[in-house]
């Protein structure tokens, strides 16, 4: 399944770089998919919506309805 999260993050990153920012997989932990935004993203105050709204509903959709996206930061 990790791999099918990758494919879809990857499938979506074309609309985050077209905005100036991007996102990377960091770890997946159950049905929790760690990601870390990136550029214009790690500082844009909608990154939540970002990653709720177009992330996690696009991973949703084509790999698991149960998954999460949490933005990890560290």
């Amino acid at each position: 399944m990790e791999e099918k999260v990758k494919e879809a993050i990857d499938a979506i990153r074309p609309a985050l770089q077209n905005d100036g920012g991007d996102i990377e997989f960091i770890r997946m932990e159950g049905n929790d998919v760690y990601v870390k935004l990136v550029g214009a993203c790690a500082g844009c105050p909608m990154s939540q919506l970002t990653l709720s709204n177009g992330v996690q509903r696009y991973v949703r959709e084509t790999v698991d309805k149960n998954l999460n996206i949490i933005n990890a930061t560290f």
